[in-house]
């Protein structure tokens, strides 16, 4: 089935579908791409943003990383550093980036530990567009899968929710790569945040807590489970009305920020199933970040549903179609 193909080149997809949304009114993009949205990706080649950019920057460090055990945060943090400061001076680095990102990467190149250089009080959708390569890497302990898939977006996010979406997030990906019906996605990651609520990852987070001035690392994270918790309620309720013609981010967020892109992307993914291209199309004709919720929806639906959810055609004309491709065939 070849899922991290899948995986990868679904979120390329989504955010390029999503990408001339982007800012635009449901009442502009019914206007001019219909109810349904852009019907595929424009282009030759199809251009994606700073989502796509960034998730193979995160592929191609993972990449670096894991072949070269042990796998540790010591490892694998100045990988990402590099790959982010490469990101930013990019002459590609035009595709309108996240404030967050491009500020915390100057201070990343300007050679500060990334604990200070961190936006520590930004959950922006940054911390998880980007995440699903660590979902999708064999081998990891649930433990190091959790706490990598935490270090990575804090390089530049450095609020709790952003750290708790973006684990939740891989492990969507992960889970619904290794299978799982994606009826009870909902229900597991509500597990996982009861689960982790007070655990901090010291390991792979250093003193970070601190930064919020938070009297315990323990209620540092503990506030991020519970936005994330919150958020998973309004896709509960959104999920049983079943609405597949409303602008999902009337549901469940506009999705600039991390629990909302996460919750709204899912939403995209759970009103089509079995519909990957319909999916991504929802995440692109939506009111809000719509290449961000487009390129989760993609990260999903192709997890689940492997290489084969999408036309074959698209694969010769979205952009970085080689680093998608190197990333999916190791892991798939």
């Amino acid at each position: 089935m070849r899922r991290a193909s899948g995986a990868m080149f679904g979120l390329a997809y989504g955010d390029s579908l999503g990408a001339p949304t982007e800012f635009l009114t449901m009442e502009q993009i019914n206007r001019r791409f219909g109810e349904h949205g852009p019907a595929q990706p424009d282009g030759d080649p199809a251009l994606v943003t700073d989502d796509t950019q960034m998730a193979i920057a995160v592929g191609l460090a993972l990449l670096d990383a894991l072949a070269n055990p042990p796998f540790t945060p010591g490892l694998v943090a100045p990988m990402w550093r590099r790959r982010f400061v490469d990101w930013l001076n990019s002459p590609d680095n035009n595709r309108a980036p996240g404030n967050t990102c491009l500020r915390a990467c100057r201070s990343l190149e300007a050679g500060k530990p990334w604990v200070q250089a961190t936006v520590a009080d930004s959950k922006g959708c940054g911390a998880n567009m980007r995440v699903a390569p660590v979902g999708l890497a064999p081998g990891l302990t649930d433990e190091t899968r959790a706490g990598a898939s935490q270090l990575q977006a804090a390089l530049t996010h450095g609020h709790p929710t952003g750290l708790a979406a973006s684990e939740l997030t891989a492990f969507a990906v992960r889970w619904l790569a290794g299978g799982m019906d994606p009826s009870d996605l909902p229900a597991a990651l509500r597990d996982r945040c009861h689960e982790q609520r007070t655990a901090y990852h010291e390991r792979w987070l250093g003193d970070l807590w601190r930064r919020a001035g938070t009297d315990a690392p323990e209620t540092f994270i503990a506030r991020g489970w519970d936005e994330c918790l919150a958020v998973l309620d309004r896709l509960d309720g959104a999920v049983a009305r079943g609405d597949r013609a409303a602008d999902p981010c009337a549901a469940t967020g506009a999705g600039w920020v991390a629990e909302e892109a996460l919750a709204t992307g899912l939403l995209c993914f759970l009103l089509f199933p079995d519909e990957p291209v319909r999916a991504i199309r929802r995440g692109a004709a939506s009111s809000g970040d719509s290449d961000s919720i487009a390129c989760l929806a993609g990260a999903f639906a192709g997890a689940r549903h492997g290489m084969g959810a999408w036309p074959d055609e698209w694969s010769a004309r979205i952009e970085y179609a080689a680093d998608l491709a190197r990333i999916g065939a190791a892991w798939d």
